[in-house]
């Protein structure tokens, strides 16, 4: 296609979405995204460079103003969370896309599905993938679906579970999923055969199996993981442990959490690897790496802190997001405020609230902060793990520890939404203001709308501890910031 015609991307706000935006912008296309929620974009440094239509998948007229105009677009959505009705509504999702896509003029839908054999006995989450490729095509519009396995790139959910997991454990008992054979991908090689599938002569739909050169067990991707880092590492294999019972492992020894780690190692359970070579004929420019140049080049990135998405940035899937509560003052809030005046310029005091967490800590009582996120592992909750994207920058959608960044105006204001468990809704916002005498006014707020008489209890009951909390950070913030 024409690169001065309009591409539409969907899922920008997810891990390969994110980056797949920047590459076509770089490769001369213009670019437009369909989001949820445009304010989820706000840090991006491309944003400004794209056209920006809010919808969603799951109500078919929120799309035809989005795919006006539009040459091809991407479907990046899918399911990772465990739910009775997931499939239909992936299902419901892909048919009001393509139904619209076709309706508009698309000529060319692309997707980014699951590898596997569709005549073996596929996981549910793996069967979904494909069958969303088939509802895509149902429409009549040509459509370009890649499958892959494992995606190896800074901030993967797959390759943070193999990171985490080397790193931290010397010896591992393995169970029988750890020794299925995989084609892991790198992150590099994906992108480029989605930018080139807009360019690619084909004639229909097409479905192209994608690979990296090696063919690895799970086990083998550790043991190559730990050589590339120079750690030594030792599996030993069991016939236990089910997908059930390794999920809640992964998500004790990792940020990730079970319901996403469940759906992962279910779908290592069957053999996912490339069975033609459609790839190498369509696209014979793209050379595949091999696993241990991915992993490198992840690492790479990782230790420069240039990971431009990680797979906790994307809340939103046709399962639906965690929808951001409108913050108001209104009765049944409970609003804690603390002020200081700062002998600093605002841009000083905001670098140091918008780098809590995380490698930095939470420079008061840190040590009670990773208490608490032990206390919502225990609970089920996302735990203290997930860390934060880059050690200094933030942006709305991150996830920083086990908050998630809902606001963000440069030297001005950082706001967090809890998403530990707690009995009601919590938000912890920083904002900083300049005076006149040359200092500036900083206000620390936490705000928490209970769920019924447990939720009350629960903020009063704690008040003494998170008032120590919390009057300790604020007086950091300010003596680091002089």
């Amino acid at each position: 296609m024409n690169s001065k015609e309009i591409v539409l991307v969907t899922g920008a706000t997810g891990y390969i979405g994110g980056r797949l935006v920047p590459k076509l912008l770089n490769e001369g296309y213009q670019v437009r995204v369909l989001v949820r929620d445009a304010g989820r974009l706000q840090g991006r440094p491309w944003v400004d460079q794209v056209q920006v239509f809010e919808g969603d998948v799951l109500r078919k007229d929120t799309l035809p103003e989005a795919m006006a105009d539009v040459s091809a677009a991407y479907y990046m959505i899918h399911s990772m969370m465990v739910s009775s009705d997931f499939h239909e509504r992936d299902l419901f999702a892909a048919r009001n896309f393509a139904e619209t896509a076709r309706e508009k003029g698309v000529q060319r839908i692309i997707y980014l599905g699951g590898l596997g054999d569709p005549e073996s006995q596929l996981s549910e989450h793996l069967n979904s993938r494909q069958q969303t490729g088939e509802a895509l095509r149902e429409s009549g519009v040509p459509v370009i679906e890649f499958r892959a396995a494992v995606v190896v790139g800074s901030g993967s959910v797959s390759f943070e579970m193999i990171r985490y997991l080397t790193e931290r454990l010397p010896l591992m008992i393995c169970p029988l999923w750890v020794y299925t054979r995989i084609q892991p991908i790198s992150i590099r090689n994906v992108l480029e055969y989605l930018a080139a599938g807009l360019k690619v002569n084909v004639e229909g739909s097409q479905v192209v199996e994608i690979g990296g050169s090696d063919v690895l067990t799970y086990a083998d991707m550790m043991l190559e993981y730990a050589k590339v880092r120079g750690l030594r590492r030792w599996l030993f294999r069991v016939p236990v442990l089910t997908p059930r019972l390794s999920s809640y492992w992964v998500h004790w020894m990792t940020p990730i959490p079970a319901e996403i780690a469940r759906p992962l190692i279910d779908g290592l359970k069957n053999e996912v690897i490339v069975r033609n070579n459609s790839a190498a004929i369509l696209f014979p420019k793209i050379k595949p790496m091999n696993y241990e140049e991915a992993v490198t080049l992840a690492l790479e990135q990782l230790q420069a802190s240039r990971i431009e998405t990680s797979w906790s940035d994307s809340l939103s899937s046709s399962l639906g997001d965690s929808q951001s509560v409108a913050l108001k003052t209104h009765e049944g809030m409970i609003i804690e405020r603390r002020q200081q005046s700062v002998s600093a310029a605002p841009d000083q005091i905001y670098k140091q609230f918008s780098k809590l967490g995380g490698e930095n800590g939470w420079i008061f009582m840190n040590w009670a902060w990773r208490v608490r996120g032990v206390i919502d592992r225990l609970v089920g909750g996302v735990g203290f793990r997930r860390g934060r994207r880059h050690p200094e920058e933030v942006r709305v959608g991150d996830a920083l520890d086990f908050w998630r960044v809902e606001e963000v105006q440069i030297n001005h204001l950082l706001r967090l939404r809890a998403e530990m468990k707690v009995p009601g809704k919590a938000w912890l916002q920083f904002e900083v203001s300049p005076h006149e005498d040359g200092k500036s006014s900083l206000t620390q707020t936490a705000f928490f709308a209970p769920k019924g008489l447990f939720g009350i209890l629960y903020w009063y009951l704690l008040y003494p501890f998170h008032s120590l909390i919390f009057s300790g950070l604020i007086r950091k913030i300010a003596m680091l910031s002089r």
